[in-house]
């Protein structure tokens, strides 16, 4: 069926007790395609007494959920990823139209939903407490992973299917049901992408759509029990806050500037290609893009000739034609960027290429990638994100400097290092502030490995072991099988044990 009326037969709508019900709200945004304009549909801004029944729902469905085995849990995500695979090219596209990726970016995070959904699937099944132990003879000590309850999921735009992923499986695999607050960018794709987890019990896995106040009133009300929120900072910390208030936990991965150090002893042309897929993937709208470049001054110079060379080669248009980078996912946000990148050139940074609007468009939330040199680290672009197709560029004289300038920022996600000097990769490794750190290997992630941030750039680890435990809470137990009286701290005290006067 053509994606546009899969859109048109979804708008208005939420996903709830497994299918799509029309909202009874009489506020709606409307969806529009960063690279037309074209409207694509509506969402609506869920009521409060919907909500209700959603969360009711989801509580229902968890008891459920959690009594069967972890067997048979496995199986039905692995139906879920299943679905997914067999569903991609709808999917795909789906989010290209929504939000203006390129569509091989768009199939890759099917890809990467599949593998993480089935990796999760995997490891709901395995370790699920542990004997300790004993303290005392004859007992039995032991403890149990058990689900947080109905879990909240507030998602951004850039990576909706993949990041709903990460922390829905491992939610699922917990034994928890899951809660969708999706961006209002790509909520159409977030609704369509449900139907892959028609497999799990009615409830189990909801989408609510809608701004702030729909998010506001899942993180506070008393029958959510676990809130994951990715996005801005002053969102993010107001959501720790709440939840700090109310003993609720929660994970949190906010913005990040990450920077891009580039040593004499990299390779030029391999170390060009990853600056510039590490500035421009996804329009640079990435949170662990590389935004402030660290060159060592003996490379400076040949450094930006070849990474404009490598930003003049990516293609910029509609994500459905054959492209490396769309659109910027909405006017907002591009007018936001362009304020970002006007205030650095004022502060005297130079664009020695890009620094406009596409003059070949004329509809659609286009930007040329773009490379600024004659930045100093005290620029307003390196100490907040850009969020941005803009690689800034700071010369610096040492390993040291590079580093010093790196770490002197309130963010701490990822980090990255051009280098064949196995010191200085040993070193950057251990010395970086921050939760992750990439030698030669920009913005991989590894399903087995956590992925989170430190400072402001959050608090709490996705995927691996790490992002299961997010999930789950530790109950100890300890069992004296024979119910034996244990007179050695139970009342009354003995005498010899008493002070003496």
């Amino acid at each position: 069926m053509n994606i546009l009326n899969n859109f048109k037969e979804i708008s208005s709508s939420i996903y709830s007790n497994g299918k799509f019900i029309e909202s009874k709200s009489t506020d709606s945004i409307e969806v529009v395609d960063p690279a037309t304009e074209d409207i694509l549909g509506q969402i609506p801004e869920t009521t409060q007494v919907e909500m209700e029944d959603v969360i009711a729902s989801a509580n229902k469905a968890q008891k459920i959920w959690n009594a069967k085995s972890a067997l048979d849990r496995s199986h039905v995500l692995h139906e879920v990823a299943n679905k997914i695979s067999e569903m991609g090219p709808l999917f795909a596209e789906a989010l290209t139209r929504e939000m203006g990726k390129p569509y091989k970016e768009s199939m890759d995070e099917v890809h990467w939903s599949v593998h993480n959904i089935r990796y999760y699937a995997e490891m709901g099944r395995g370790e699920t407490g542990k004997v300790i132990g004993s303290a005392v003879e004859g007992q039995f000590h032991y403890t149990l992973k058990q689900p947080l309850g109905t879990c909240v999921l507030i998602l951004p735009f850039n990576y909706p299917m993949v990041l709903l992923a990460w922390e829905a499986s491992a939610a699922l695999a917990a034994g928890n049901s899951v809660i969708i607050k999706p961006s209002q960018y790509t909520s159409l794709t977030t609704l369509l992408f449900a139907q892959a987890f028609s497999a799990l019990p009615e409830g189990l896995f909801q989408v609510v759509t809608g701004e702030a106040p729909a998010g506001k009133f899942l993180v506070e009300h008393p029958d959510t029990h676990m809130i994951a929120f990715t996005g801005s900072v002053p969102v993010g910390v107001g959501i720790a806050s709440k939840c700090g208030e109310l003993m609720k936990r929660s994970l949190i991965e906010n913005s990040g500037n990450d920077p891009f150090i580039v040593m004499p002893s990299a390779p030029m042309d391999v170390t060009a290609r990853a600056a510039a897929f590490s500035a421009y993937m996804n329009c640079g709208q990435i949170c662990v893009s590389a935004e402030r470049f660290f060159v060592h001054e003996k490379i400076h110079d040949e450094f930006v000739d070849k990474l404009v060379e490598e930003t003049k080669k990516i293609r910029v248009g509609n994500g459905l034609d054959k492209v490396d980078m769309g659109p910027i996912v909405s006017e907002k946000e591009r007018n936001r960027y362009e304020k970002v990148l006007n205030k650095a050139l004022s502060e005297g940074a130079e664009a020695v290429t890009g620094g406009e609007r596409l003059s070949e468009f004329n509809k659609g939330w286009f930007v040329a990638p773009t490379v600024l040199t004659d930045c100093t680290d005290e620029m307003s672009i390196f100490n907040n994100e850009s969020f941005g197709p803009v690689a800034p560029i700071c010369k610096v004289s040492s390993f040291d400097e590079a580093m010093q300038k790196s770490n002197n920022s309130k963010y701490g996600l990822g980090a990255n290092i051009y280098t064949s000097d196995l010191s200085e990769g040993i070193r950057a490794a251990e010395q970086f502030e921050a939760g992750m750190v990439w030698v030669n290997a920009p913005l991989l992630d590894n399903d087995a490995g956590p992925f989170g941030g430190t400072k402001l750039s959050g608090m709490g680890r996705q995927l691996g072991a790490e992002g299961l435990e997010t999930f789950r809470d530790t109950k100890t137990v300890m069992i004296d099988p024979d119910c034996q009286p244990q007179d050695f701290w139970w009342f009354p005290y003995p005498d010899e044990e008493m002070y003496k006067k």
